[in-house]
Order: C-alpha cells, then structure tokens, then sequence
C-alpha cells in the first residue's frame, strides 16, 4: 500500500532568488521613471542652440558701441549777471572765438564803475594836493637850508677875523666871544635846518611813493570794473558752433549760470560705454578699429572715466589718423576694443546659457545627439563672439548654448 507523501509548505531556497530578483527589478524599474523625472528635462533639439567646441585664435577684444561728439565742450557761464538786451547768434551757428552772442545789462554794475571813477578821481587830487604840499615844503626847506649855510659862512669868517684881532689884542674880549657865540649858533641851526631838509625829502619820497602806489590800484580796481562792464558782452570763447544756449531777450541771468555751450568741431571723439566688468583691463592708450564702408579706421582709448552708473562706466576714443570722411556728431559706431594680444584657445561660441550658469557648467551633448549631460567647466576671457575654454571641454564637443533657465534643475537633458 503506497502512502501519500504531502508536500512540504514554505518558500524554499531557490524563491529567496527569485524574490530578490523581482526586488531588483522593481527598483530599477522605479528608478528610472521616478528617478530620472526629477533630474531630466525633454525638450525638442530643433528649439535649441547647439554649438561645437573648436581649436583656433582667440582675439581679445570686446565690441562696443559708440556715438560721435566734438572733441571739446567748451561751457558758457555768465561773468556777470544782468539781464539779456540782444541776442545775435542762434543756436547751431559756426561761430569765431570773440564773436559776441549775448548782450546784457547791469544797472548796479554801471553804477560801480561811477563809484570807482569818483573815488580815482578824488584819489588822484589828493595825490595833486599832497605833492604840491610837499614841493612847497621842498622849496621853502631849501631856501631856510641856503640862508642858513650863507650866515654859517659869514659868522665863520667873522668869527675867524675877530680871533686874529683879539690875539693881537685889537678887539675887545667881549667883541671876540659875542662872534664866535654867533658863529656856534649859525653852525648849529644849519645842522637843524640841514637835517628838516634831509627828513622832509625822505618823507615826501616815502609818502609819494605810497600814494602812487594806491593811485595804481585804484587804477586797477577801475579796469577790473571796465573789464566787468565788458563781460556784459558774452562772447565766444573759441571757434566751433553753439551747442545750445539757453536765453531769451528779458531773461534775467544770474552771475556763474550755465548760458550755453561751443562745440569744438575741429576734431571728433567716440564717447561709449562699457559693462564693469571689463573696468580692471581697460586702460588708457589700448587700441580700437572702427569698420565703415569696408574700411578701417584706428583709435585709440584716450580717457578712462572713473565713475560705474548702472553696471556702465564711459571712456573716450579719438582717432589716431584718418576719420570717415562723412562723420558727424550724433551718429553711432560699432567698435572692436583691443584688451590684449591674439593667442591660441579652445573657442566656445556665445550663447545664453552664460546668464543662467555664469560660466561654470554647461550641457554637453552626446555623441548620438539625443541627450546633453550636466558638465562643470573653468571659461577665461570672451569676446564677442567666443569665450575662452580653459577646463572642462576637448575639440569637436558639442554644447547647448542657448538659455539654460527652463530646465529648472534638470541634470540632464533628452533630445527629442
């Protein structure tokens, strides 16, 4: 009689793979649908820019944009205030250095020149009275200087003759003393009418010396006035044409006020402006070259300004020799800026992508072009057209250049 042998329950060894298995699978299979939905993004290959990496000369210069003006302003301020009685030349006209523009009128100037003039005036009799005085005083000190040295002189010879008697006992002792009494006397009032003289020549030197030398101011303060007087006339300071000018006949205008402007059009400058982020490799004296009708035209960075408005900071270009023949203020260049010498480099065309990453990853495509992979990479300098690869990326790699901000945080990317 055969007995049933009953088959043992449980999962036997052989399951235990078979289930880890199936595990496996299972989380593959979920990886790559959940898995990669977080880091990958799809999108059509057409609506992007694909650009290849390439070997080749790497020119460093950026191309700016900039617009034509004089080569000088020169600004009109006012001298004087007063107020505007003629205008003669309107604004946009060539004008000669000394041309009058502007007449004003000043009442309160005119009535200074009037004070000035009175006070010379009184100045210059006071001078009169005052050398008269002393050429008086001269001519009297003189005369008192001459008398006294014709009575010292015949005193002296009284006195001398008067010794001689008295020593031959001819004359009384008292005739003798009373002569040469008076002879010591005449000496001593010729010493004092000699030193008056001598003091009142000094002072009349000294006094009419200081009294010229205020005459000579005044006449200097007067001419300051005239030439006040004369800045009534706003004139012209150098050839070239007026700017602008900002007065009207009637209009009262301040002393220092800003009237207008004088283009000097004897030669052209290029006013641009450029992104700070080239402020450090700007530098005066780099070179540049203006294209115009299949010509170029050299220049040179002739001044750096200082000041960074809104991300920008100006310079100014002149030309080094020859300018178009039709150029004009106001009219727009585009200019390549020289900032160093060409040198071999791998190139990377420019793109958006830039904005999104700053230049510190990129996508870089596969060889079968249907996906682009996340990719850290080190740029340098760039121009207007390439940047400059210097880790990251070999020759004949092809990366989107385009704008990165769509794909989120997408590591990477399905080509469709």
């Amino acid at each position: 009689m055969d007995i049933q042998i009953e088959k043992k329950k449980g999962l036997k060894p052989k399951h235990y793979g078979y289930i880890a298995l199936g595990a496996l699978l299972l989380f593959l299979g979920w990886k790559l649908i959940f898995g990669s939905s977080v880091s990958t993004f799809r999108t059509e290959k057409e609506r992007l820019s694909i650009a290849e990496v390439s070997a080749g000369k790497f020119d460093d210069y950026i191309t700016i944009n900039g617009n034509v003006a004089p080569i000088a302003t020169i600004y009109m301020d006012a001298y004087e205030g007063g107020r505007v009685t003629e205008k003669l030349i309107e604004e946009g006209s060539m004008v000669k250095k000394g041309d009058i523009i502007l007449r004003l009128e000043n009442m309160m100037l005119y009535e200074q020149i009037l004070a000035s003039e009175s006070n010379l005036a009184l100045k210059q009799n006071d001078l009169r009275s005052t050398k008269l005085t002393f050429d008086s005083r001269q001519v009297e000190g003189r005369r008192n200087l001459a008398t006294a040295e014709y009575d010292l002189q015949r005193l002296k010879r009284n006195y001398e003759q008067n010794q001689e008697l008295y020593e031959d006992e001819l004359i009384s002792k008292e005739t003798y003393l009373l002569s040469k009494e008076n002879y010591e006397l005449a000496k001593k009032q010729y010493e004092i009418v000699k030193l008056q003289t001598e003091q009142d020549d000094e002072l009349r030197e000294t006094s009419l010396t200081g009294l010229d030398a205020d005459l000579d101011r005044m006449q200097k303060t007067l001419s300051m006035v005239y030439e006040r007087l004369d800045h009534l006339n706003v004139r012209a300071p150098a050839d070239g044409q007026l700017g602008f000018l900002d007065a009207e006949i009637g209009q009262s205008i301040s002393q220092g006020e800003r009237i207008g402007q004088i283009n000097v059009l004897t030669d052209f400058k290029i006013e641009a402006e450029i992104d700070e982020h080239y402020i450090d490799r700007v530098k005066r004296d780099l070179s540049a070259i203006l294209e115009r009708n299949d010509k170029e035209y050299t220049l040179r960075l002739r001044k750096v300004y200082p000041e960074v408005r809104n991300g920008r900071f100006k310079v100014d270009l002149v030309f080094v020799d020859e300018k178009p023949e039709t150029i004009r203020a106001g009219q727009s260049y585009s200019i390549r800026l020289q900032l160093g010498e060409s040198s071999d480099a791998l190139l990377l065309p420019k793109g958006g992508f830039f904005q999104s990453t700053g230049g510190q990853w990129v996508f870089v495509v596969n060889p079968n072009g249907d996906e682009a992979l996340k990719r850290n990479v080190r740029l340098g300098k760039q121009n207007s057209r390439y940047y400059e690869v210097l880790e990251g990326l070999q020759p004949g790699e092809e990366v989107i250049t385009s704008n990165y901000d769509s794909f989120g945080t997408a590591e990477r990317i399905v080509l469709k």
